[in-house]
């Protein structure tokens, strides 16, 4: 369980500082080599967590179950010592898939979305009164600036990576998987963001038709 701890730990950025963010020294040749993998693994959980939401919009896998399954997977590669390479890789490819799987529901009504629904001219918008439109700015700041924090999350881990890397840490299985979980926040964001612009801009409809 030292591996899990630690890894929530990094999580936390208590090792992190100002000064480690803008430490942007000279990369050297190994720590080139461990990005490259950490970002080509990074890659291969992308591409296994489309598979998962692919596959929960054919057979609707997604869930509870699916999300449990993600955390114990997590879990369970966290605990596994470093030294077993192939089974560590393994356990992340298979929580990708349930991550995958577990945000499809989203995906899948994301999809369905009429792209031209997110457009309305000017002369078709209707006035709406000054308290429900301060209402509307704040919610819409809060979702703006979460996709911000996530964004920002990735740099700040991105550097604390390399930091790392420096010091002679060279999990890229962890790296990976830290970086998986930014991306996923960000994608999600990034989801709600177009749900919500979606629902508002029907909303102005019906009210045009009533």
């Amino acid at each position: 369980m030292d591996a899990f701890t630690s890894f929530f730990d990094s999580q936390s950025r208590n090792i992190w500082s100002y000064d480690t963010l803008k430490n942007f020294r000279q990369i050297s040749p190994i720590v080139q080599a461990h990005l490259k993998q950490v970002y080509l693994t990074l890659c291969c959980a992308l591409i296994a967590s489309a598979v998962g939401a692919y596959l929960h919009i054919l057979w609707n896998i997604g869930g509870y179950l699916t999300t449990f399954a993600c955390l114990g997977t997590i879990i369970w590669l966290l605990s596994t010592p470093p030294c077993e390479e192939q089974k560590r890789v393994s356990l992340l490819m298979a929580s990708a898939v349930f991550e995958g799987a577990s945000i499809g529901p989203l995906i899948d009504l994301a999809i369905q979305i009429d792209p031209r629904s997110c457009y309305v001219s000017k002369a078709t918008r209707v006035p709406l009164p000054w308290w429900l439109a301060l209402i509307w700015c704040v919610r819409a700041s809060l979702i703006y600036l979460g996709l911000l924090v996530f964004v920002g999350y990735m740099i700040v881990d991105t550097q604390d990576i390399i930091e790392k890397a420096h010091l002679g840490d060279l999990d890229y299985v962890k790296h990976a998987l830290t970086l998986f979980t930014d991306f996923v926040a960000v994608f999600v964001r990034i989801l709600i963001i177009m749900l919500k612009n979606s629902a508002e801009k029907s909303e102005k409809k019906k009210k045009r038709r009533d």
